[in-house]
């Protein structure tokens, strides 16, 4: 994983109440990053990513946003 960025943490989620109700957790952030990531097809490709992680908890709900190259 390289270039990891926090978008917004805890109050400005949008999914906060969501986020807390599934996995618990205090101070949620909303991450993104890019990555190595093999595709469905078997294809490597670098990629975007987003997730929320929180302390002790850890990364959930990662998906691909777009594909860089």
């Amino acid at each position: 994983m390289t270039v990891i960025e926090n978008m917004a943490v805890s109050g400005s989620i949008k999914e906060l109440a969501r986020l807390r109700r599934r996995y618990g957790g205090r101070r949620w952030r909303k991450v993104k990053g890019s990555a190595d990531v093999e595709l469905l097809t078997g294809e490597v490709r670098f990629a975007e990513m987003h997730w929320y992680e929180a302390h002790g908890i850890g990364k959930k709900e990662i998906k691909i946003k777009r594909l860089l190259s």
